[in-house]
């Protein structure tokens, strides 16, 4: 039984989401282990969504730690269609400043500890990745800093480094030198494996910081951040709801059919064990 179908990721400094009615919580457990937290399940702006705490409720669970496949495979068991991800980044060009948002459409991995596909084991993808964010959601995330009053730039490149210290000054100067916008921790893992869910999504970064590289800008510390992401917070909620608003309700994007053509594996050759893991994804090819 669908019981969303907008997902909302809150990262640092978004632990709740006000507004919600008909709230209720629901724990899920998937075959790659437990989310972060329980899913906070509501109705917001006439849409049903599920939000749930990244890093769980209380801040608890480091980058590196997050399981990310339990976070988007309970995405998809309660029935996500598109995902709203809202997290919190270091800025590496002037023209992004703290408290501004940034709506990213390429990446850049930086991390060399984490899981980022739900495939393996016995069963070969490989999905599309060329525009990583979805256009609609990223749109929808646009359009609600301009109806919200906010700074809201659509487009640019995230760092998605392993972390949980944050740059070098050298390592952020060499970003500098690639041309990327801002730089993060959690966000490219989610975008993989939305994908390979065929789940739509979009991040909205919220700058705290000019990261290490800027002259006469003190390097980054977690007060720093922590007094930006309170001083947002409330902008960043106001932004979710507007762009659960703004959503579309058909997809037309080729999010939702990027499995397609992605197995490779002979599918007679596919592991019973591998198929019943994986079937929410695969039934409809297979």
């Amino acid at each position: 039984m669908k019981k969303a179908e907008i997902g909302i990721i809150g990262g640092s400094g978004l632990y709740a989401m006000p507004g919600l009615t008909n709230v209720r919580e629901e724990r899920v457990t998937t075959p790659f282990g437990e989310p972060s937290d329980a899913f906070i399940l509501g109705e917001l702006e006439g849409r049903q969504v599920a939000f749930l705490a990244r890093h769980g409720r209380g801040h608890r669970i480091l980058p590196s730690e997050l399981n990310f496949r339990a976070n988007l495979f309970a995405m998809k068991m309660l029935g996500v269609e598109r995902i709203l991800s809202v997290s919190a980044v270091g800025s590496l060009k002037e023209e992004h400043k703290p408290t501004d948002f940034v709506m990213p459409d390429q990446f850049i991995d930086r991390t060399f500890a984490r899981v980022s596909t739900f495939f393996g084991d016995g069963i070969v993808a490989h999905v599309g990745f060329g525009d990583p964010v979805c256009a609609t959601v990223a749109t929808a995330f646009e359009q609600a800093c301009a109806t919200v009053g906010v700074v809201g730039k659509k487009g640019g490149t995230y760092v998605c480094m392993e972390g949980p210290q944050f740059s070098t000054r050298a390592e952020s100067n060499l970003y500098r030198s690639w041309g990327a916008d801002v730089i993060g921790m959690t966000n490219l893992q989610e975008a993989k494996l939305a994908r390979e869910a065929e789940i739509c999504y979009a991040t909205m970064a919220m700058v705290t910081d000019y990261d290490c590289w800027r002259e006469g800008h003190d390097d980054v510390t977690i007060d720093q951040v922590v007094a930006v992401l309170h001083q947002n917070a409330e902008n960043a909620a106001k932004v979710v709801r507007a762009a659960v608003a703004a959503m579309p309700t058909g997809r037309t994007c080729a999010c939702a059919d990027a499995l397609k053509y992605a197995i490779l594996t002979d599918r007679k050759a596919i592991p019973d064990e591998a198929r019943q893991r994986l079937a929410l994804l695969l039934d409809k090819y297979l």
